[in-house]
């Protein structure tokens, strides 16, 4: 999502040079970006460490910055911002929050509500350009570039293709793995001239047969056919006729692709923040809260995060039953 940021700024700036710094694991969304000049990364346990967050605080002083937006808003980022001497340093901030230091020249308080399409989270970011590039046109779309050779992977011929993120980025923001299995069996026994591709992280290989182990409709589903390389993912999605998936980073990266998608919330997250342009036909999403609004009366941080806690309870409540009534026409007007 942020590299909306670059986006705004090369289209609006002449003669800009744009470096982005990023986690090693996000490097990949962004090669072949056309608005991005150099990409520089770090892995994250990495810059957690003290003498390396340093480094790369020396690192970003030397390259003379001009400006330095800030979307991540954490303590490595902000002491960053602090130690570059870049004369504009530009991150969010949260309404009422005081900081005993001053890492940014430009404060920007995050918006309370979603206003246009693209969600809460886009708008924010967009906005921190705004707050030091004067924008003639703004961009809220994110999109990734595929190579002429990524546009032209091949799945094995003779079905159709329907891609599904099993498992979210964590247990927290994962469909019981129950519910999820019972839910593909739905998906199998009704669309019969597809098959189903999973997607999880390299790292959750036993999470993801834990699940497919649990599906009756296993001769449905192509285990093998699976891309660790997040390119060759990005390929192999291209081809599927959409995806459906636990919110998270293939949600995004699914729609900056143009892919439809559909989305299941954990119960924790606010849905206005992160379900951009579901304005659009093709993309759909599903969340407790559309169900049972009395449980979210209060939905301060503090809450959410009681819920982050303990999600299983309120996981509970979302049965097979409640997506497939949303899910069923979704599929029906996109496949």
């Amino acid at each position: 999502m942020s590299s909306i940021i670059a986006t705004n700024i090369k289209n609006n700036v002449e003669n800009c040079t744009i470096h982005f710094f990023c986690y090693d694991y996000a490097a990949a969304v962004l090669e072949n970006n056309s608005n991005i000049d150099k990409i520089i990364t770090v892995g994250a346990a990495e810059l957690k460490k003290i003498p390396i967050l340093l480094k790369y605080c020396r690192q970003i002083r030397k390259e003379q910055y001009d400006l330095i937006i800030d979307p991540y808003s954490k303590f490595q980022s902000k002491l960053m911002c602090f130690l570059s001497g870049a004369p504009k340093r530009v991150g969010n901030v949260r309404h009422g929050k005081r900081m005993f230091w001053k890492p940014y020249t430009h404060p920007v308080q995050f918006q309370k509500q979603a206003l246009l399409p693209c969600g809460k989270s886009i708008e924010d970011r967009v906005a921190l350009v705004d707050a030091v590039v004067p924008l003639h046109k703004k961009y809220y779309e994110p999109k990734i570039e595929l190579t002429p050779e990524e546009l032209n992977y091949k799945l094995p011929a003779g079905s159709l293709y329907i891609m599904i993120t099993v498992l979210g980025s964590v247990p927290s923001k994962s469909l019981p793995a129950t519910t999820m299995a019972a839910l593909i069996d739905r998906i199998a026994q009704h669309y019969e001239q597809h098959t189903i591709l999973f997607n999880y992280a390299p790292n959750q290989r036993l999470e993801a047969r834990k699940i497919y182990e649990l599906c009756e409709q296993k001769s449905r589903i192509n285990m093998d056919l699976y891309e660790s390389d997040l390119r060759k993912f990005l390929s192999a999605l291209n081809k599927c006729e959409l995806l459906i998936a636990n919110e998270g980073g293939s949600v995004h990266m699914a729609k900056a692709i143009s892919k439809p998608t559909f989305t299941i919330y954990s119960p924790f997250i606010k849905k206005e923040s992160w379900n951009s342009f579901e304005n659009m036909d093709i993309h759909e999403s599903i969340h407790l809260k559309d169900f049972e609004p009395e449980l979210y009366k209060d939905s301060s941080r503090a809450f959410l995060k009681t819920i982050e806690k303990e999600p299983l309870a309120y996981y509970k409540q979302l049965s097979v039953d409640m997506i497939w009534g949303r899910l069923q026409p979704y599929l029906q007007k996109n496949l």
